[in-house]
Formats: structure tokens, sequence, C-alpha cells
């Protein structure tokens, strides 16, 4: 296999949760070579949280932390203990990139702030992850994904009128903080090629996700209104929702934004009496009779399973798209075609399925390789890649140093 992209960068990595372990096992995908620290002392709350493979609760078999963690190296080290230090000069003297995505000040509390990293390796690059970055009055705050849904908007807008706000599903700010993370990074590799220098790289989490609120804050800037819960609708299209198909629990999701969809609509469904009617003519006339339009495209979808409703209207022109879960993301032909989904064996407990990165580079390929268990590759690292002598990493684990 061609030489990775990102081939010879050494991370080290102190995470938890999504947004960290998520940034830095795409750095890993595409080469570089990630160690990520723990200790047995105090487990990442991923590694307790189910569901578990073969309904075993046990801190390497947790499913939310293989899932972000692919292809990093796992070690073990006790902070707390007299002579951790140490061995964090050593390991920081390796690294080019140290990413962290602790609050505000954790790191710096530790001794491990950039200006202490400095002072190991002068041209060192940090980036640190936190959720609402190093400064300003919330530095110090902690909080996760699902908090931020809330206080970047997003809970507000989601949900149906007569609804109180909603969270959309997920903690979705984890999942979109990653890509700006991996491209800062990338700069500040490039820039230390080109000037020999390193640097700080100050990521707030929240920041990512408020330009998804985009159209909000214009909304108000430019109107003093306040956007309101529409549920699946739109202002600039109808009809747009998510429509019940034949099926237990079956939907598609139909947006028509323009008259040449919503003639490619009208044609694809029949062209039923109703479609011809005037109060459907224009985009403002659907939009006012928008209630009784979802009535009657509705009566036309439940007599049909989601795949025949996206099939037939797609063949039109018109947006249409089965609303997924979990069976069929696992056996989507297209994601399949493309070899998204990787499974890894493991020798402990078998195959685990990983999801692939977005993005293909044709000289350049990415790998997916498996998350590591609990202190997998102490002595590969410590002895192999750092150089310590047997006698220095069985003195080291005697003191407790690499619990």
């Amino acid at each position: 296999m061609a030489e990775k992209a990102l081939a010879g960068v050494k991370v080290v990595a102190f995470i938890q949760g999504i947004t960290g372990p998520i940034t830095t096992s795409t750095l890993a995908a595409y080469g570089a070579e990630v160690v990520r620290i723990e200790t047995q002392t105090r487990l990442e709350w991923h590694r307790q949280a189910g569901p578990f493979i073969g309904n075993i609760s046990q801190p390497d078999r947790a499913t939310p932390y293989l899932f972000v963690n692919a292809g990093q190296m796992g070690v073990t080290l006790n902070l707390k203990k007299p002579r951790a230090m140490d061995v964090m000069r050593r390991i920081i003297r390796w690294a080019d990139v140290v990413v962290e995505n602790f609050s505000g000040a954790t790191m710096k509390s530790m001794g491990l702030g950039y200006e202490d990293l400095r002072q190991i390796r002068p041209d060192i690059i940090m980036l640190s992850a936190a959720i609402f970055g190093q400064t300003g009055p919330m530095a110090e705050v902690r909080g996760y994904g699902g908090t931020l849904t809330a206080l970047t908007g997003m809970a507000g807008v989601t949900g149906f009128a007569d609804q109180l706000p909603q969270f959309p599903g997920f903690a979705i700010t984890d999942f979109i903080a990653p890509r700006g993370n991996v491209l800062a990074i990338v700069s500040a590799l490039d820039y230390r090629r080109r000037t020999g220098k390193g640097q700080y790289i100050d990521a707030a989490q929240a920041e990512s996700a408020f330009p998804l609120l985009t159209p909000v804050v214009l909304q108000y800037q430019a109107n003093g209104v306040e956007a309101e819960r529409m549920g699946n609708r739109s202002t600039c299209a109808a009809p747009h929702g998510v429509y019940k198909c034949k099926g237990t629990d079956r939907w598609c999701t139909i947006t028509v934004f323009n008259d040449q969809q919503w003639r490619g609509f009208c044609q694809a469904i029949g062209s039923p009496d109703w479609c011809r009617s005037e109060r459907f003519a224009t985009l403002l006339g659907r939009l006012h009779s928008i209630d009784e339009l979802d009535r009657l495209v509705e009566e036309w979808t439940m007599q049909r399973t989601p795949e025949e409703v996206m099939d037939l209207l797609q063949a039109a022109g018109v947006p249409a798209g089965v609303v997924q879960g979990g069976q069929d993301l696992d056996g989507d032909p297209h994601l399949r075609h493309r070899q998204f989904y990787w499974k890894l064996e493991d020798h402990e407990f078998g195959a685990f399925t990983y999801m692939g990165m977005p993005a293909k580079l044709s000289r350049t390929p990415y790998e997916m390789r498996r998350a590591p268990r609990l202190g997998e590759h102490n002595e590969q690292f410590y002895i192999g890649v750092l150089g310590m002598s047997d006698e220095e990493f069985v003195s080291y684990m005697a003191e407790g140093v690499f619990e």
C-alpha cells in the first residue's frame, strides 16, 4: 500500500468523549502515529458506556469507545505518580502534535499547558478542543455536545411548533468539530515545515457549530424576528417533510423547491386531479395550503414502500430519500460499494465494524485499524518506540506509573 498522507507525524492524545477521539482517529487513518494516554485509575466514561459487545460489561468491549478510537495506540500513564512526569517529558520530546479536549485550564493545572510543552519541545504543535475555547467568561465551564445543541441554538429550532425545544437526537457538535480540528493541525504542520515553528491551536467546539444556525442569526439581524420551530416544514419548499409509507414505522422524505420539481412530482404520482388545483399551482399557494397538501401527499406515500417512493420521485427529478434506520444503514448498497465499512478482527471478541473516512485520496489511501485495548501498547510504545530499557520499564511499572 502507498505511503499515507500523514506518515511520520507523531501525535499524543489526552482525549475523552467524541470530539477528541474522532480528531485523532482521523489523523491515524491518514497515516499519523497516534498514542492515546489513559489511566486505569480513572476510566474514560466512553469505556463505561454500553452497548457492550456480547453484553459483557468490560472497558475493552464498550462500543462507543471502539467506534471513535480506531487506529490509535493505547498506553496507560498515571500522572499522579511522582515519576510519571519523567515519562511524559520523553513522550513530548517524541511527539509532533499534542491534542487535548478537556475544559479550559485542565492541562495547565497538570503542568502540561502549551508553554510547559514548549520548554520540552520548542516546535511542538498543540490543539486544545475545549467546549468554549481557552478564553472568555465560559472558558473553564465544563460541558458536553448535548449541552451545546442547546447553547448553539439547535434545540430552539428543532421540533414542532406545539412542542418544547428538542435535541436533534445526538451530540451533533461532537461530530462537526473534529473536521475543523484536523484541518487546523494539518495547516500547523505545513507552517512548521516552512518555518520550523510550532504553534498553539485554540479550537472552540461551540464555534464550529454556530454556522449551522446562520439562517437563524441572519433572520434576527435583518428583521429582529426569532426563528420558530417548524417541524419538518420549510418556508421555501412545499411539499417538504417526512411522510408515512407502507410498512411498520417506514417513512420517506420529499422536498419540492420549484415549479419544475412540482411538475415532476405530479407526473410521478400519476397526475391526480388535486395536482391541477390552483391552490397548488405556485409555491406560495402550496405553503398557504400546506396542511391539506401534506395530507394528500401522505395518502399516496402510504400505499408504497419508502424505497418505491424514493425511486419514483428521484427518477422524476424530485429530491426524496428513505428515512433509514440502523439496519438500513448497515446494509446500504452504496456505502458497501464504496467500502465505507471496515470489519476488523479483535482476538478477544471477534469482528467489529468501523465506519471509514469521508474522503478518499487517490495517491495516499487511508486505512482503518481497530481501537486499542486499555494499555495494550505499553510495552511496544515505551520500550520499542521511546527506547526505555527493560529495567526502566519494570521499575516504572513497579511504582504504578503505568496504571
